[in-house]
């Protein structure tokens, strides 16, 4: 009987134990906070190269053009400061004075901007160099190489891994060409150009 007894207040015991256990609250694990992922910037620093093609324009005399461009960029937050030199080939349809090649070595100063730094508007100037040829109905034509500047400004933006496409416009001054007969010829133009540059 007592044996008995025992194993019915050991049940009892149990089962308020047990009851007991279920009331209490349970513990509660919290989700870690949300990271969001970091933002990679694009990074402007750093030499490229390049290819351009566009038209050069100036009243009723115009050529096409084409050419290759080689740079160096260095970038201080969103600053971007660089240095660029282009050689370009330009085929004239028809015109007294004419400019068959022109380069250029220019300063570039642009501002990352969009929610990666990928886009780069600029300002650019600097020194031009191009061969001037003055014809001459009747006499002839001569041609010499001249010197100038050159002012402008564009936009370039990244468009996949090391690739960047730009366009840009660039008035260029090569001064007074060579006269003949007392005919004189004076080369200014205004060029608008898209290129492709791959940065290393």
């Amino acid at each position: 009987m007592k044996k008995f007894l025992l194993a019915t207040v050991a049940i009892v015991a149990l089962g308020a134990a047990s009851a007991h256990a279920a009331d209490m609250p349970r513990a509660v694990t919290k989700a870690p906070a949300y990271v969001p992922p970091a933002v990679s910037f694009y990074n402007w620093s750093g030499p490229y190269i390049g290819i351009n093609g566009g038209g050069s324009f100036t009243g009723s005399n115009s050529a096409g053009l084409v050419g290759g461009t080689l740079g160096y960029n260095f970038q201080s937050g969103p600053w971007v400061f660089g240095l660029e030199g282009d050689m370009n080939w330009l085929s004239h349809t028809s015109a007294s004075v004419r400019n068959n090649w022109l380069a250029t070595i220019r300063g570039r100063i642009g501002y990352a901007m969009g929610s990666t730094g990928s886009i780069l508007p600029y300002v650019t100037g600097g020194a031009a160099f191009g061969d001037v040829s003055n014809t001459v109905t009747g006499i002839g034509m001569v041609s010499d190489n001249e010197s100038g500047w050159t002012l402008g400004g564009g936009i370039e933006a990244a468009i996949s891994g090391p690739l960047t496409a730009k366009i840009e416009y660039l008035y260029v001054d090569l001064g007074d060409g060579p006269s003949l007969a007392g005919v004189g010829s004076e080369y200014h133009t205004n060029i608008v150009r898209a290129g492709l540059n791959y940065r290393f």
